[in-house]
């Protein structure tokens, strides 16, 4: 019985044991289960979906490549919410880190009157002595604060170009702000006038950098006009200004609806202009406008407060008071109403006296009509050569009686009134005055009928009747770069430009020619022009080459010494290379050995620069090489 008990706890005791031994190992498989589990959804949750879970025991294996070491960290981290720290392996490898990419070069150039200032990031290539000297010549000896940091990377292949536009940008803006990164320079500036804005805008467009965006944003200040001067007319030609100034653009807008109800259809060139006498100026002259077109025709004349109407000879005097009347009532208080409805003029048997001044296109002028007497004779020649040069002006006056009071007054107005064309005949009479010809200044008309209110009042009668040829504006008639050496070239194939032989000094022969070239250039400014000059094949070739070289400086010291701005020329010798003829004759010699013109285009300029050095920007794009 004893033993049969013993072994019966024996029994017990072994089934126990292995009951325990297999509730164990459930219980840590279930354990690892879970914590398996919980980490992986940790790792879905917080985006390390790249990691992978293990379980080794009660240890927790992650295993993966991390895209960078804080995704790692942060891995870790996250498993470690879910099971003990003590329990995560870690198993993971780190991603190899790519190039850091290079950063935005970019430079802000800020120039006024108290300096220039350049803030921004440059690379190490550019030769920052260089760029500081350039900036210092640019900004006419102005002190310059250097705020720019440089980082060690390859410039982009447009940076060099982008910023030498800027420092020529910047010669040229005494206020301005140039703003330059890798592809896109943008310019800011204010200019002293619509004038100026438009010769910088021209010479700004030139020689513009490939493959770099180019941002004008010029602003001129708005003139100031005095007197503030709107004249209208509506006749038997139709509508018409001769001159609209305005302060707003909801004044522009009030006074040609106001046109526009009278028949007017067109360009008014209203000008926008400080020197307003009210701010109620564009109810006022659209009023004005609006009385002429009630009274079927006349003209209006609205200069600062002073309003001056004229109807039509012929209209009804009831309409003509009951219009005044309504308008002097609406107008606002500061101004002043002047009326007239003129009478038909008594013209006697030799007819009214009438002088003429008259303009050909080639600049010359002729003065024919009536004076009363020598000294206005004399008076009226002197102040016409003041205008257009003695040389240009016949004077065919003789001297009559009976001219009306105030006749040279109307006269010396008229002849300035020309100064203002190119060609056309202004008429003088003692009713009206009438100018006609063709313009190359496009506030012309307005001008004119500035000079004519200013100098006989403003109940002045005058027609002005001209033409704006662009073709003949000063400005926007300049010669493209592309024309401008078609026109060098058409001098050279005329004229060739000689030297003393073997020597690099002109001969006399040559003036002429380099006059005539420099009289192309100042019309072309800011240009980027190459002078080369060639050599035939006699001769060691290192003493042509050098020779080349001497002959096209010469020719660039020429250019200067005519006042031709040559900063952005460069002069080169080529020796024998590219003949144009056969070095075997003596006129193909001849042909060789000559001076060649040619535009310096961007992508040229950064390659030089390139052969010549290593670095980026120590040969300036626009440096003249002698």
């Amino acid at each position: 019985m004893r033993l049969s008990a013993l072994f019966i706890r024996l029994v017990v005791f072994a089934l126990a044991a292995v009951a325990s031994f297999y509730g164990a190992r459930a219980t840590v498989a279930f354990v690892e289960d879970r914590s398996v589990v919980g980490v992986r959804e940790a790792m879905i949750d917080n985006g390390h979906d790249w990691a992978s879970v293990i379980s080794d025991g009660l240890q927790v294996i992650l295993e993966g490549e991390a895209p960078n070491e804080a995704a790692r960290f942060r891995a870790i981290s996250a498993a470690g919410t879910i099971v003990d720290a003590s329990r995560v392996i870690d198993n993971m490898s780190v991603m190899a880190s790519e190039t850091i990419a290079p950063p935005e070069f970019a430079v802000e150039i800020l120039r006024n009157d108290s300096g220039v200032s350049l803030i921004g990031l440059i690379p190490a290539s550019t030769d920052r002595q260089a760029l500081l000297s350039r900036v210092e010549s640019a900004a006419d000896g102005q002190d310059i604060t250097d705020l720019l940091e440089v980082a060690d990377y390859t410039a982009p292949p447009t940076w060099t170009p982008a910023l030498n536009y800027a420092v020529r940008a910047l010669s040229e803006l005494p206020r301005s702000k140039i703003s330059v990164s890798k592809n896109e320079v943008e310019v800011s500036a204010i200019t002293e006038s619509e004038t100026e804005k438009a010769t910088l805008e021209t010479r700004l467009g030139r020689n513009q950098p490939e493959n770099v965006t180019i941002a004008l944003s010029l602003t001129a200040p708005r003139p100031v006009i005095s007197p503030f001067l709107t004249r209208f007319v509506l006749d038997e030609n139709g509508a018409r200004f001769d001159s609209c100034a305005v302060d707003t653009a909801v004044a522009r807008d009030q006074i040609l609806a106001a046109a526009k109800a009278a028949g007017f259809d067109g360009d008014a060139g209203c000008i926008e202009a400080l020197g307003v006498p009210s701010k109620t100026w564009g109810d006022a002259v659209a009023m004005a406008i609006g009385a002429v077109t009630d009274l079927g025709g006349g003209s209006v004349t609205v200069s600062d407060t002073d309003l001056t109407l004229v109807a039509l000879e012929g209209t009804d005097q009831t309409t003509f008071d009951t219009v005044i009347g309504r308008l002097e009532n609406a107008l606002p208080d500061v101004y002043a109403v002047a009326a007239e409805l003129p009478a038909a003029p008594e013209v006697g048997a030799a007819g009214p006296p009438t002088f003429t001044i008259a303009q050909r296109d080639d600049g010359a002028v002729l003065l024919r009509g009536r004076l009363s007497d020598d000294l206005s004779k004399t008076t009226a020649e002197n102040f016409a050569k003041s205008k257009f040069g003695a040389a240009m002006v016949n004077n065919s006056t003789r001297l009559g009686e009976d001219l009306p009071q105030g006749w040279i007054v109307r006269v010396l107005a008229g002849i300035e009134a020309m100064a203002q064309l190119n060609d056309g005949t202004v008429t003088v009479t003692p009713d009206t005055i009438t100018i006609e010809g063709r313009t190359g200044i496009e506030s012309a008309s307005a001008n004119i009928s500035g000079i004519l209110v200013e100098k006989l009042g403003e109940t002045a009668a005058f027609e002005v009747d001209i033409e704006y040829v662009k073709a003949l504006d000063p400005i926007a008639g300049l010669p493209t770069p592309e024309e401008c050496i078609s026109q060098i070239e058409a001098v050279t194939a005329i004229g060739k430009i000689t030297f003393d032989p073997g020597a690099s000094s002109l001969t006399d022969d040559a003036n002429p020619i380099m006059d005539e070239i420099a009289n192309i250039l100042q019309r072309c400014p800011n240009l980027q022009i190459r002078i080369a000059g060639y050599t035939d094949s006699q001769g060691r070739e290192e003493m042509n080459l050098q020779l080349s070289q001497d002959r096209a400086s010469a020719v660039l010291v020429a250019l200067r010494e005519r006042r031709v701005p040559v900063g952005t020329f460069e002069a080169i010798g080529f020796g024998e290379e590219n003949p144009i003829a056969d070095n075997g004759t003596e006129a193909g010699r001849e042909a060789n050995r000559r001076i060649e013109f040619s535009l310096i285009v961007p992508e040229e300029a950064s390659d030089t620069d390139d052969a010549d050095t290593d670095e980026t920007d120590e040969t300036p794009e626009d440096e003249t090489t002698e």
